[in-house]
């Protein structure tokens, strides 16, 4: 007897962080908007925030998270992808948006390491390599502002 082999596929925003090219889950993504720099402040014990139409999201600055070299620093150059899961939301800073595409999950763990905020890996269309974003785990990393020092 033979079985099929089984693909998890996802839905996926593709974003461009420096170089790099991460894709966020259809799924988890409410919205994106350039900021505005009277919407960005630090609020001590918490980290950044970012404030959009009344409502205020802890900001993770994914070149920080990863160790990029984001292709500028000031926040309103880039563009924030507001993500939910379980009724919490962040806000991750990125260059730019690329496009939506299903994508292979190929699991880390088995090769490598489980690294926090990083659901898997799937291989882009150009040959090119692409982290799978953990939203679930964004968050809580966004909850504990110890685990977004600068990188």
């Amino acid at each position: 007897m033979k079985l099929p082999l089984t693909l998890a596929i996802l839905d996926g925003q593709s974003v461009q962080v420096g170089g790099e090219t991460y894709v966020i889950p259809l799924l988890s993504i409410i919205e994106s908007v350039q900021p505005k720099a009277e919407s960005l402040n630090t609020v001590f014990g918490v980290g950044e925030v970012v404030t959009i139409r009344g409502q205020v999201f802890p900001m993770l600055r994914l070149h920080r998270l990863f160790g990029v070299m984001p292709r500028a620093e000031d926040p309103t150059q880039k563009l924030l992808v507001i993500v939910e899961h379980e009724g919490r939301r962040v806000a991750l800073l990125v260059d730019d948006l690329s496009d939506q595409q299903q994508v292979v999950i190929k699991s880390l763990e088995a090769n490598f390491k489980k690294l926090d905020g990083v659901a898997g890996a799937t291989i882009l269309g150009d040959g090119r390599v692409a982290l799978i974003l953990d939203v679930p785990g964004l968050i809580a990393m966004a909850r504990t502002p110890h685990l977004r020092a600068v990188a």
